[in-house]
């Protein structure tokens, strides 16, 4: 689908340059001289690559329609981690690499997004939330303020999260995937 320089938002995947991208930053410029653009910032969703670019209102760029499917996370090999298609039931393996540090986040049987162009996944999501237990927090130093200190603390997982000094190891917290910050005690 074709759209004009002046209607590229934020999360739109475009086909410029014979790559796909994803516009990070849209800011609408118009000088005093001349006619308004667009300055996008484009990230390269195969390579990781980084590009600014300027499109006119009068340019058109190729937006790209990504297909969305649901995946459950089965579990890791190795470095690949696997998961199952719920609607065929066929079996995705992806490298560990490919979610990232967020890896650490996927529990048994947790369905991920997993976005696809041409068969090809080239994005996937997590929940926004997950609810994990602390194995390692500091004891709270007497005198801390509860309302602007935080303390570290270890979750099952292995990751490092700051939490507020009232929890304690053997909890469960909500934590964002993410920014990897506390929300909420779990219940």
């Amino acid at each position: 689908m074709k759209i004009n320089g002046n209607e590229i938002r934020p999360g739109n995947v475009l086909e410029h340059q014979d790559s796909l991208w994803a516009a990070v930053k849209v800011q609408h410029v118009k000088p005093g001289k001349g006619g308004a653009f667009a300055q996008v910032e484009l990230k390269n969703l195969l390579d990781g690559r980084k590009l600014n670019e300027r499109f006119r209102s009068a340019d058109t760029v190729e937006r790209v329609r990504l297909e969305q499917k649901d995946f459950q996370y089965l579990y890791s090999e190795g470095d690949m981690l696997v998961f199952m298609d719920n609607d065929t039931y066929e079996q995705l393996e992806l490298q560990s690499e490919f979610v990232g540090e967020r890896a650490a986040f996927l529990q048994d049987g947790m369905t991920v997004t997993v976005e696809l162009y041409e068969e090809k996944p080239i994005g996937i999501s997590l929940p926004q939330q997950v609810t994990l237990e602390i194995t390692e927090a500091d004891a709270v130093v007497k005198g801390q303020t509860a309302s602007s200190s935080y303390k570290p603390a270890i979750l099952e997982n292995g990751v490092k999260v700051m939490v507020p000094p009232f929890i304690a190891a053997g909890e469960k917290i909500v934590v964002d995937t993410e920014s990897i910050e506390y929300i909420r005690r779990g219940e």
